[in-house]
């Protein structure tokens, strides 16, 4: 038996080296120049060079500290995952807040003229579109904090895509009424104790959805606040924002399922 077994091992290592698998250096990254109105802005592009047939694509966008390695990282994953990944650039070329307060400021802007968020992050989604290998039939977005906000905005817009993800993304709006024009369904991944979205607006959100009649899921993850992707908030769950490890690997794991449920 043990023979046998030591056979299977060497048998397994074998095709194992002879095998193809997708690593790093078949994805593609490709910066991206694209205008809203008269602001120009710049994403990156993530791809499987090694694909030719359309592939589903998912739009993916930054807290409010804009791109960031962070970003681009959760890009380059769905690349590898056989998605075509775009991160969005929804402050503009070059505008990247320094700091705390900057950002504050920036997010702020976008979070109080809902139609400029919307056409920042519809742009994005039409460079997404129009990508040679993009199957534009399968679409999603997914956000970070700022991010997931932006994300529900966009499904908010009557946007084409087949669902939307946020991470520990705020949950209100100035419109709910049209949560009737998503077109797609809606995943929202939340820090059960998140103290920058208090129960209150959860209820608010819950409400909306189920007056839109959206296809809609809400998970929550115990023992996480806001940012529980993000390492660089640290651990300090009482700041109120703190990296969670298990909260980020089963929110990826989440999206995964929701993804092979929506985009096949």
């Amino acid at each position: 038996m043990k023979a046998i077994t030591q056979n299977l091992c060497k048998l397994a290592l074998f095709f194992s080296i002879l095998v193809p698998v997708r690593s790093l250096a078949d994805i593609k990254e490709q910066t991206v120049q694209y205008r809203d109105q008269k602001q120009t802005l710049e994403g990156v592009l993530f791809y499987d060079d090694n694909r030719k047939d359309p592939m589903p694509a998912v739009l993916v966008v930054h807290d409010w500290m804009g791109i960031s390695e962070d970003t681009t990282m959760r890009a380059r994953m769905l690349a590898e995952l056989g998605y075509v990944a775009f991160a969005a650039d929804i402050y503009g070329k070059g505008i990247r807040p320094a700091n705390s307060d900057e950002a504050g400021k920036l997010a702020g802007k976008f979070k109080s003229e809902p139609a400029l968020m919307r056409s920042r992050v519809k742009a994005a989604l039409n460079v997404l579109q129009n990508h040679a290998l993009v199957d534009d039939a399968r679409l999603a977005a997914i956000g970070y904090c700022f991010g997931g906000t932006v994300a529900l905005e966009l499904a908010r817009s009557g946007a084409p895509v087949a669902g939307v993800v946020s991470f520990h993304g705020g949950l209100a709006t100035k419109s709910p009424e049209d949560a009737k024009n998503i077109k797609g369904r809606v995943l929202v991944l939340h820090g059960a104790d998140d103290p920058l979205v208090p129960d209150t607006e959860v209820a608010a959100f819950e409400d909306e959805m189920r007056k839109g009649g959206v296809d809609w899921a809400l998970i929550e993850y115990g023992n996480a606040v806001h940012s529980f992707t993000v390492k660089r908030a640290g651990n300090d769950n009482s700041k109120g924002a703190a990296y969670n490890e298990k909260a980020d690997r089963r929110s990826w794991q989440h999206m995964k399922l929701f993804f092979a449920e929506i985009l096949g």
